[in-house]
């Protein structure tokens, strides 16, 4: 359905609560005006935009990650306007509009579900439909390398494991945890032993590759890594936030403590903490 584009239709449309996707798409074309819209949202493109979409994904996955589902419509909201956003600026260079996007995540989405959409059989389980999809994504592909189509701009944790994936379907994994521990004791062991012979460049590549080995850990383990590295980071800073706490209550900060006195508290705090989980 086309939008529309009169000052008088198009302001009923943006002022409109009912007015669904097409409101926001109006609102997205208004502001992209060159005319009348907003200086700032005229002088995006996709390149300056891509940095907003990753951040608003990372905040609707920490807003689920916190089960805060209040805040939930919000941040998906501003991930839908991501996508309303490359729309609009694709529709003005000529290249797709919001129906092609609409249009191709449907068809990808029938043609990968034969099991529900087509004639194959829903008795299977989740991996074997994982598996299935995959090879469906494969013949999607056509010929190609086995990594191509690993998308570089995913998380680098993400990457790693989805490359790895790709790689252990092809036969080219470790059997078993063993012996990916094995390769992060060597991995540190060298890092360390040898940082003062290395240039900041092979300290960097080496610090690479112990990271790569333990995203290789985490995807044996069927472990997510950014989100087990989410928690691991919300956990530092609310036990951090207790330690400021506690020394605010003798009248300090932390540049006013020491290590010894906050190590203790940082104790304290997770001795608390499992004492809230036990009761």
């Amino acid at each position: 359905m086309p939008l529309p584009h009169s000052d008088a239709a198009s302001d009923q449309l943006v002022r409109d609560p009912d007015g669904g996707i097409d409101r926001l798409r109006e609102i997205m074309r208004r502001l992209r005006d060159r005319q009348t819209g907003c200086p700032w949202d005229i002088e995006q493109d996709f390149a300056s935009i891509v940095p907003y979409t990753i951040e608003e994904a990372h905040e609707v996955a920490d807003a689920i990650a916190r089960k805060a589902w209040d805040e939930l419509p919000s941040e998906l909201g501003d991930l839908l306007l991501q996508v309303v956003y490359h729309a609009q600026m694709a529709e003005e260079a000529g290249l797709f509009g919001f129906d092609a996007v609409v249009r191709a995540i449907s068809d990808k989405m029938v043609a990968r579900h034969p099991h529900v959409f087509g004639t194959d059989s829903r008795d299977k389980s989740a991996e074997q439909q994982t598996a299935d999809w995959e090879k469906i994504k494969a013949a999607e592909r056509g010929p190609a390398r086995v990594l191509d189509g690993v998308a570089l701009g995913l998380p680098a944790l993400t990457r790693a494991v989805k490359l790895q994936k790709r790689a252990a379907r092809m036969g080219f994994d470790w059997p078993s945890t063993d012996e990916v521990v094995a390769k992060i004791a060597e991995e540190a062991a060298e890092l360390v032993e040898a940082r003062e012979a290395l240039t900041e460049a092979e300290v960097v590549e080496e610090f690479g590759d112990l990271m790569f080995v333990m995203a290789n850990l985490a995807r044996h383990l069927k472990v997510d890594p950014e989100a087990a590295l989410r928690s691991a980071n919300a956990k530092f800073t609310r036990r951090f936030g207790r330690i400021e706490d506690w020394l605010a209550e003798d009248g300090k900060t932390p540049d006013q403590s020491d290590l010894e006195e906050m190590d203790a508290l940082w104790n304290r705090a997770k001795a608390e903490e499992k004492a809230v989980l036990k009761g």
